[in-house]
C-alpha cells in the first residue's frame, strides 16, 4: 500500500521526518518495503521564464526560445510545445539533466541546425501527470532559477507491506492510529459531521442475500456536476499509484485508500428498479470496469438492478453503471460484505482489485454511516448537488469481542514486563476499551484480535519489540547433546566443502516447467501440481541440474564470464507405492571461462569434463563415499556428452554421481552458449558410516620415515580405463601403497597401435623399517602382477 506523507499528516499531527515514520512503521509490524521521493530526480531541472518564442527556420512546428535561467545569460532552446510562448513560466532541463520518463539524458544539440541547450519539459516527461500536450506552466510568480524540486517540496511517497490480518491498515487512517500509539503524533478525528438529507431516496435499496451482503447503504445526491478533483485530491492519488479519473470516482478511491472502506457510485440516469444485493442468477454474465466478461455463479453475491446485474459485489463495478463527464445524479453504495464470500469469488473468478483485497480481509462492519458521511460531505464540497435520505437495509455484524486479560501476560508470554498504566494506554490508543477489571473490547475494525495472546502482541509491538531483551533458554540436563541426524551433518558438511572449493550457493525453485523437467526425468513419470503457483512452475523437479542451468543463463546473458554454482537439495520422484519420495542431492553447473585471459596463459581457458570430474570426486570424498574403489563407468545420461561423461560407480549399478560436459541438444533447450560442465551427485545413495564419530577428522600422525616414489610405465589396450588399472596397483599391496596417480599417457612412437602407455606414480610409505632393496623389489612385482590383470605389461 503507497500513500504520501503529506496524506499521511493530514490525518496525523506529526513533525516527524519519513525516516523516522519509517523505521517506526516497521518496528510495529508494517514492513516498509520502500520510500521515494519522487523532487530527488527533480534537482537538475529549473524554474525557467521564457524571454522571446521565434518561428524556428527549418521547422514549422519548432519554434526557438530565449530562456532566463536567473543565475546566467539567457539560453537558446529549441521546443516544439504549442504553448511555448514569451512569458510563461515553465521547468527546463539542462545539459546533464536526466529525464524521469526515459532515462535520456540532455546535452548540448543541433535540432535542424540550431543549438539547443536542454528542453522545457511537460508534466509526462516529469513523470508527475500524464498530460503531454503542453510544456508546464507554472505562476507567473514562480521563482526563476530555483530548482523545480525546491519549488515543489519534498513529498516522500511510502510503500508499506499489510500482512493479511491487519485489515485495519488498508487504509492511511489505521496506519496512523498505529503511529499515534507509538507515539510518533497525535491522531487527528474524522471530520465528517452527519448529512442530512432534503428528500427521501428516490431508489429501492435493499439486500435479499443476507449471508453474503448482511448491510447495504444507499443516497442518491442529484445536481452534482463531475469532473476534475482538486489537486490535493488528486495528489493523495498519485502517490499512492492511482490515475485520477474524474471527482466522483476520485473520491470513493480516496475514502477506500483513505479510510480502508470501498465505496462505489452509480449515474442514476443508467439504473432502472430498485438495486438489490442479491445472489447471481444461472447464466448471469457482467462486464466489469477492466472490461472483461465474466460468467457467475449463483452462489456468488451482486448488485443489480430490474435491468440486470451492476456489479461483482464487493470486488468490481460493471463497465455500463459507471459515472462519466455527463452524470449528473449518483446513488451512492456502501455496503458490508462477508469476507470468506469475497474470497472465494474473487478466487473462482481469477479477479484481484483493491476493493477485493480489503472486503476479503474484513473491513469495520460499524463505519458504514461514517464512510457514507465522508463520501456525501466531499462530493457536496467539489460536485455540488442536494443529498438525499440514507436508507439502511440490512445489519452489519457489530457485535463486539471482549476477552478477559491479565497484564502479567505481557512478561510471560511477550518477554517483557510493561506497566499496567502503560498497557491501558497503548490499548486505549488503539482503540480498545478497557475495564476497571481488565475485560477488554475489542474494536470493531480489528477483526484479527481473538484471544488474550494478540493482546499481549498489540502491547509489546507498540511498546517496542527492540525492548524485549535477549534471554537464552535455560539448558536442561540431558538435552545437550547433537540432535541434527546424519543426513544434516551429511548436507552441512558438504555445503561447506562446495563453498570451500570456491562454489557459490543457489538456491533455486523446487517447481518447474513441464519441458525442462521432462528433460530431465529420464524417462520416468514427472510429479505435476494440481494447484501450481503459475503454469511455468508446474512439475516438481527431478533434478537439481535444470535449475542450476537457468540460474547460470541468466548470469552469463547478464554479462558475467565465469559461473560456477552449486545447489544441496531434494529431488522428487516416484516411489515404489507411487507415491512422493524425496532423495538429497548435490548438483554443480561450471559455464564461461574457468580462468579469464592474460599474457601468463593466453586465451580464455573454459571448464571441460575433468574440472567436473575433480569436482565430483572432492565432494564425495568430503560427503564419506570410499572414493578409492568408485569405478568410472558411462552412461550419465542423454543429458550429457556421450563422449565428455561419466558415472562414478560403487559397483555396477550404484551410481553415486555423475558428471561430464552438458550434451548440445541440453545447452541449446536451456540457451546456453558454450562448453557447461555439470556435476550430480546421489547423496542418498552415499553408504553411512557407522558409530558418532563418522564424520570426524582422523588425528593427523606424521610418519616417522621417508616415503618413497617408484614409477612404472605400463602398455595396455587403448580401451582400457586408466582408472582401473590404478585401481589395481593401488590394490597391490594395501600395506606398503599409501597412493598411486597416472601423470603420463603416450600414444605413438615406440606405441604399438591401439596401445597406450600408461605412467603411474608409486607412493611407498615405510611404517617399522626403511625398505631394502629386496623389499622394493617383491612391492614392484606386486605391481606388476596386478597391472596384469588388466592386460598391462611393463614397457621396456
Amino acid at each position: 500500500m503507497k500513500f504520501s506523507l503529506s496524506w499521511l499528516k493530514s490525518v496525523l499531527d506529526t513533525k516527524a521526518d519519513a525516516r523516522t515514520i519509517a523505521e517506526k512503521l516497521t518496528s510495529l509490524g508494517l514492513e516498509i518495503e520502500g520510500v521515494e521521493d519522487a523532487s530527488a530526480a527533480l534537482k537538475t531541472f529549473r524554474v525557467a521564464r521564457v524571454l522571446t518564442a521565434e518561428k524556428h527556420p527549418q521547422a514549422d512546428k519548432l519554434q526557438v526560445l530565449s530562456v532566463d535561467v536567473g543565475d546566467a545569460a539567457p539560453l537558446q532552446v529549441v521546443c516544439g510545445a504549442p504553448n511555448a510562448r514569451a512569458g510563461l513560466v515553465g521547468v527546463l532541463g539542462l545539459p546533464g539533466a536526466v529525464v524521469p520518463a526515459n532515462g535520456m539524458t540532455l546535452k548540448v544539440a543541433a535540432v535542424r541546425g540550431v543549438e539547443s541547450n536542454g528542453m522545457m519539459c511537460s508534466t509526462r516527461e516529469l513523470c508527475l501527470g500524464d498530460d503531454h500536450d503542453g510544456i508546464i506552466e507554472l505562476p507567473a510568480d514562480a521563482p526563476v532559477g530555483t530548482t523545480y524540486a525546491d519549488y515543489l517540496g519534498s513529498d516522500p511517497v511510502f510503500d508499506v507491506a499489510i500482512t493479511p490480518n491487519r485489515p485495519d491498515c488498508m487504509g492511511v487512517y489505521g496506519i496512523a492510529r498505529d503511529l499515534a500509539a507509538a507515539g510518533l503524533g497525535v491522531l487527528k478525528p474524522i471530520a465528517a459531521a452527519p448529512v442530512a438529507g432534503s428528500f427521501a431516496c428516490p431508489v429501492d435499496v435493499r439486500t435479499d442475500d443476507a449471508a453474503g451482503c448482511p448491510a447495504f447503504y444507499g443516497r442518491v445526491i442529484r445536481g452534482v456536476q463531475n469532473g476534475p478533483s482538486p489537486k490535493w485530491l488528486q495528489d493523495f492519488l498519485k502517490s499512492a499509484g492511482q490515475r485520477p479519473i474524474s471527482a466522483l470516482v476520485d473520491v470513493t478511491n480516496f475514502v477506500m485508500l483513505g479510510y480502508g472502506r470501498p465505496a462505489h457510485a452509480y449515474d442514476l440516469a443508467k439504473l432502472s428498479g430498485a438495486v438489490v444485493a442479491r445472489k447471481a442468477q444461472d447464466g448471469e454474465k457482467v462486464i466489469a470496469l477492466n472490461g472483461k466478461e465474466y460468467a457467475l455463479e449463483p452462489w456468488m453475491t451482486v448488485i443489480a438492478d430490474d435491468a440486470g446485474v451492476h456489479d461483482i459485489a464487493g470486488i468490481m463495478g460493471g463497465e455500463h453503471s459507471g459515472c462519466g463527464d455527463d452524470t449528473t445524479d449518483v446513488l451512492l453504495e456502501v455496503a458490508y460484505f462477508t469476507p470468506a464470500q469475497i474470497a472465494r469469488t474473487g478466487q473462482a473468478l481469477a479477479l484481484a482489485s483493491d476493493a477485493r483485497g480489503r472486503f476479503e480481509r474484513g473491513v469495520d462492519p460499524a463505519f458504514l454511516d461514517t464512510g457514507m458521511d465522508i463520501l456525501t460531505s466531499l462530493i457536496l464540497e467539489i460536485c455540488g448537488g442536494e443529498p438525499s435520505e440514507v436508507i439502511r437495509a440490512g445489519e452489519a455484524p457489530l457485535a463486539r469481542k471482549t476477552v478477559a486479560y491479565n497484564t502479567a501476560l505481557a512478561g510471560n508470554l511477550g518477554g517483557i514486563d510493561v506497566a499496567d498504566s502503560e498497557q491501558k494506554r497503548i490499548l486505549a490508543a488503539l482503540g480498545f476499551d478497557v475495564a476497571d477489571d481488565w475485560m477488554v473490547t475489542v474494536p470493531t475494525w480489528r477483526p484479527d484480535v481473538d484471544g488474550a495472546p494478540d493482546i499481549v502482541e498489540e502491547v509489546i509491538r507498540v511498546h517496542g519489540l527492540e525492548a524485549v531483551p535477549s534471554t537464552p533458554l535455560p539448558r536442561a540436563d540431558g538435552v545437550a547433546k547433537p540432535t541434527a541426524t546424519a543426513a544434516q551433518m551429511l548436507e552441512r558438511r558438504v555445503r561447506r566443502a562446495a563453498a570451500a572449493r570456491g562454489l557459490h550457493e543457489a538456491v533455486t525453485w523446487s517447481f518447474l516447467p513441464e519441458a525442462e523437467a521432462a528433460h530431465f526425468a529420464d524417462g520416468e513419470a514427472i510429479w505435476t501440481l494440481a494447484n501450481p503457483i503459475s503454469e511455468d512452475l508446474k512439475a516438481m523437479r527431478p533434478s537439481l541440474l535444470p535449475g542450476l542451468l537457468s540460474a547460470a543463463q541468466r548470469n552469463l546473458h547478464r554479462g558475467a564470464s565465469s559461473v560456477r554454482v552449486f545447489e544441496i537439495g531434494r529431488r522428487y520422484l516416484r516411489g515404489a507405492n507411487g507415491a512422493s519420495d524425496e532423495k538429497l542431492s548435490l548438483g554443480v553447473v561450471l559455464a564461461g571461462d574457468r580462468s579469464a585471459r592474460g599474457w601468463a596463459v593466453g586465451k580464455a581457458q573454459a571448464f571441460d569434463a575433468f574440472d567436473a570430474k575433480a569436482e565430483a570426486l572432492a565432494l564425495l570424498a568430503e560427503a564419506g563415499a570410499p572414493v578409492d574403489n568408485l569405478q568410472v563407468m558411462g552412461e550419465a545420461g542423454p543429458q550429457f556428452h556421450p563422449g565428455q561423461s561419466a558415472t562414478l560407480r560403487l559397483g555396477p549399478k550404484q551410481v553415486l554421481a555423475r558428471f561430464g560436459m552438458l550434451h548440445p541438444a541440453t545447452a541449446k533447450a536451456f540457451d546456453l552458449d558454450g562448453p557447461v560442465a555439470v556435476v550430480e551427485l546421489f547423496l542418498d545413495r552415499i553408504p553411512a558410516k557407522k558409530g558418532a564419530g563418522a564424520f570426524a577428522r582422523p588425528h593427523f600422525a606424521p610418519p616417522a620415515l621417508q616415503a618413497v616414489t617408484r614409477d612404472f610405465a605400463f602398455l595396455v589396450d587403448a580401451n582400457v580405463p586408466a582408472g582401473d588399472l590404478l585401481r589395481s596397483v593401488k590394490g597391490a599391496d594395501k600395506q606398503a601403497i599409501v597412493a598411486a596417480r597416472v601423470f603420463d599417457d603416450f600414444r605413438g612412437a615406440g606405441v604399438p597401435e591401439g596401445q597406450k602407455s600408461l605412467a603411474i606414480e608409486v607412493t611407498l610409505q615405510p611404517v617399522d623399517k626403511s625398505f631394502d632393496e629386496a623389499a622394493l623389489k617383491a612391492i614392484a612385482d606386486k605391481v606388476v602382477a596386478a597391472a596384469a590383470k588388466q592386460g598391462g605389461t611393463l614397457r621396456g
